[in-house]
């Protein structure tokens, strides 16, 4: 249990190696404004300090490093009409995602446990990406009636085949060979050597560099799953729409296929439909930051007009019910130019300004 008189992120410096953690336990590190804020002030003094050339970037607890954004609050700004407020957690969120991956000194980030939503967003873009036995990795948006974000559909749409459109609509939650797999993190360290690697990335004799630091504590994870599932994954998801994906889950002879066809029939048709075009639109974007704005303007459509957000909050988070209200509640009943709608739609306020 984390004191209320504590940070909420842990700020440390030595040896050269600066450490950031997101130091609310009890809610698995769910990112606040407040939180985004303070990594944005570590970022910014050590941007030019000389003593730190290294960051690491973890949780604490044990439970992940961080579940999220703070989905309640937005739930609440739109429900009382104040969904504009939103724009500002949003940018300086993207802020921070777009700032990981363009910073100038290496940092390392933990996906040790429950790694999802915002926290993709803060160690998806990272230089070097670790996971552990027990790290979880996923995009779960559409299971609250929203899309990925956070530059989650520039991962995703750089994931090999079609688990991009998989992982973002379904939400899966990877292991963390999944995760190496599909493009979310780049080394398997046991959670046991945790320690030792922080240990060496602060005295580092030899080697120096943090990626030959972590190699010499990098396994060989067991066999993605997603590897197997992807004849049937792509075959499906290549459809052209959510519906024919459907029923090409139906056609399949994979019990994995039939199961998917289920979920994807309980989840928002207005989520599901945004977020494969979101996910097929952000392979032709030239980086990050236009993924990130593309996301932007499909958030904030979400939050300003779209019932499903904050209905599917209340059912996952709120009450957890579990009997989210969709509008409309079918694919069928879905307009055809909803996903097109969404991505042309323009914030009133810019996401860089």
């Amino acid at each position: 249990m984390t004191d209320p008189a504590e940070p909420t992120v842990l700020v440390h410096a030595r040896g050269g190696l600066g450490r950031l953690t997101l130091n609310r336990p009890r809610a698995i590190n769910a990112l606040d404004l407040g939180m985004i804020h303070q990594l944005h002030a570590a970022l910014d003094a050590w941007q030019s300090d000389t003593e730190v050339d290294v960051i690491v970037l973890d949780g604490a607890g044990e439970r992940g490093l961080c579940a999220g954004g703070d989905v309640r609050g937005l739930a609440e700004r739109v429900m009382g009409g104040h969904a504009d407020e939103s724009a500002l957690f949003f940018r300086d969120e993207y802020a921070l995602n777009a700032r990981i991956r363009e910073y100038p000194k290496p940092i390392v980030a933990l996906a040790d446990g429950v790694t999802m939503g915002g926290g993709i967003g803060v160690a998806g873009h990272a230089a070097i990406r670790v996971v552990t036995e027990r790290s979880q990795l996923a995009m779960p948006e559409t299971r609250i009636g929203f899309t990925p974000d956070v530059g989650g559909t520039w991962l995703l749409a750089h994931a090999p085949g079609r688990l991009g459109e998989y992982l973002g609509l379904t939400g899966a939650v990877m292991d963390a060979s999944d995760a190496i797999y599909a493009g979310f993190a780049d080394y398997y360290v046991p959670s046991e050597n945790l320690d030792d690697l922080r240990e060496a990335l602060e005295t580092r004799a030899d080697p120096s560099s943090p990626t030959e630091i972590v190699l010499l504590f990098d396994e060989t994870p067991a066999s993605p799953k997603l590897e197997r599932a992807r004849p049937w994954i792509d075959d499906a998801f290549s459809a052209e729409t959510v519906l024919e994906i459907i029923e090409r889950l139906r056609a399949r002879p994979e019990p994995e296929a039939s199961a998917t066809a289920d979920l994807l029939g309980e989840l928002s048709p207005t989520g599901l439909a945004v977020t494969l075009a979101s996910v097929r639109r952000s392979r032709g974007l030239p980086g990050l930051r236009a993924a990130l704005e593309q996301e932007y303007g499909l958030v904030m459509w979400f939050a300003t007009s779209q019932p499903d957000l904050p209905e599917g909050i209340r059912a996952q988070v709120i009450d957890k019910d579990r009997s989210p209200r969709w509008q409309p509640a079918t694919l069928a009943e879905l307009p055809a130019d909803v996903a097109a709608s969404a991505l042309a739609f323009q914030p009133a306020t810019p996401l860089w300004s």
